[in-house]
């Protein structure tokens, strides 16, 4: 079972706790970024890249590979892992949020939600017991349970309504997960506390999570617009509510200083398409905060994009080059700024944990967001 799935804490300050997750197709140091992969790519990397960055494990997507290619043809190629060329641990979320936000016409019930593709309008049916097949075809190493996710602004009542409702579905998540033959001997899976801004709701969701049993628990819909006071709210008091023994997985998190502030409560894993999304666009992250290279300041600069970066890009390139490529339209641009962006966040996390493990969390965190916040 060890060898299949285990979490041990090395050190702890405050709050914070840094620690290996330890699974077959490899360690996971935490606190953990994980890049975004959302189509079997993380976009505008080689998987090679994205581990000399850094990255221990990666993230798919159960809604947007199920559309294309289609997850029972990525099991008939031998799975996620070779079909894409990372052997490292993959963790797949359930598809719910992008159901919920991406998807035509959903129509949610007990079953599951019915919903046409962004693609191509055909009609399609997830489950929880279809969103942990799907998972399971792909060859995922950490499993998301189905969940509902409803805006925070939502009436109380729609709260408490779509958490009971994902309770429900993390149930049948689980049989599903558990009936799913020699994967289950191989993978993990990780159940998602809802509730909003609700401690209530949120206390009464990780009870029942807990009774049920998962491998890592996540706090889920935060992040979707309520903004940073109110996220760490909820974070003050939701990763104490879910077991101490256990990794917790904060999703779709985020800005540097949202990162730094949730594992200052207690939080162990990440992942966003920021880094690799704002790199396409020209916003750069460095310790002095982020900078847009588009900007015609950069156009004579040969400084690098961070001079205490230690990636290839920072010790190769200069911010003048970058900036012609962005300017220009190149695609190595898109390139060499996702791949910085990538190392500053797996930077991050080392300094992180380095800090951790001294016990001197907290005045790195304040060095870090006054440097961060001073330039910008």
């Amino acid at each position: 079972m060890a060898d299949r799935f285990a979490f041990s804490i090395h050190a702890t300050d405050g709050a914070a706790r840094t620690g290996t997750i330890h699974m077959l197709r490899g360690e996971i140091r935490t606190p953990a970024f994980m890049p975004v992969g959302t189509a079997a790519t993380v976009k505008a990397m080689k998987p090679a890249d994205v581990r000399a960055a850094g990255a221990d494990i990666i993230l798919g997507n159960t809604y947007h590979l199920m559309l294309r290619p289609g997850a029972e043809r990525v099991a008939r190629l031998g799975g996620l892992h070779g079909f894409m060329g990372w052997e490292r641990p993959i963790l797949t979320d359930s598809g719910g949020y992008q159901v919920m936000s991406l998807a035509e016409l959903t129509k949610r019930s007990e079953e599951g939600v019915a919903f046409k593709s962004h693609l191509d309008g055909a009609r399609h049916l997830i489950t929880p017991e279809r969103s942990t097949e799907i998972q399971r075809l792909l060859g995922s190493d950490i499993v998301m349970a189905f969940d509902e996710l409803v805006p925070t602004t939502s009436p109380r009542d729609v709260q408490a309504a779509a958490m009971e409702r994902s309770m429900r579905w993390a149930r049948r998540s689980r049989d599903a997960f558990l009936g799913g033959g020699d994967h289950a001997a191989r993978a993990a899976q990780f159940g998602i506390q809802q509730g909003a801004l609700d401690r209530d709701l949120r206390q009464v969701s990780a009870e029942r999570l807990i009774e049920i049993g998962f491998d890592g628990y996540a706090v889920g819909g935060l992040a979707v617009g309520e903004g940073q006071d109110a996220m760490f709210g909820v974070l003050d008091y939701a990763p104490g509510q879910l077991p101490v023994d256990r990794p917790r997985y904060l999703m779709g998190v985020g800005k540097p200083d949202d990162i730094v502030g949730a594992v200052e409560r207690g939080i162990d894993m990440f992942d966003c398409v920021l880094p690799t999304r704002s790199g396409r666009t020209g916003q750069a992250f460095t310790w002095d905060g982020p900078i847009n290279i588009r900007n015609a300041r950069f156009g004579e600069d040969q400084d690098p994009l961070d001079p205490e970066c230690g990636c290839s890009v920072c010790a190769t390139w200069s911010r003048a080059y970058l900036h012609h490529l962005v300017r220009a339209g190149e695609i190595l641009g898109a390139m060499l700024m996702t791949e910085h962006n990538l190392s500053f966040y797996q930077q991050l996390m080392e300094r992180l944990r380095q800090a951790i493990g001294a016990g001197q969390l907290a005045p790195f965190a304040a060095t870090f967001r006054d440097r961060y916040h001073r330039a910008g």
